[in-house]
């Protein structure tokens, strides 16, 4: 099973949307919260390319994007394959 990064903040409907889809697959994430720890955002801003909203994702470590990205994935059949693999 991959690793899955999700940089949030509590008050983001693209956040809730992109768990959401998550955890309807049973895929297991793990959420990093950037509202107020300015360490995590910066990692996520440096992981992500200079990228400041959320949600940024991150499967074994490729920078997936937002949530809009990752339902991109999803309806394209991409998605499946890539949480199926070993993570990292």
């Amino acid at each position: 099973m991959a690793k899955v990064e999700i940089y949030t903040t509590m008050i983001c409907p693209y956040c809730f949307r992109a768990k959401r889809l998550l955890d309807e697959r049973q895929d297991k994430y793990e959420e990093i919260d950037v509202m107020c720890d300015g360490r995590r955002r910066a990692e996520m801003q440096q992981r992500a390319g200079g990228r400041t909203s959320v949600p940024q994702i991150f499967i074994n470590g490729r920078h997936i994007g937002g949530s809009d990205d990752l339902y991109a994935l999803d309806r394209a059949g991409r998605l499946a394959p890539m949480l199926a693999e070993p993570g990292i």
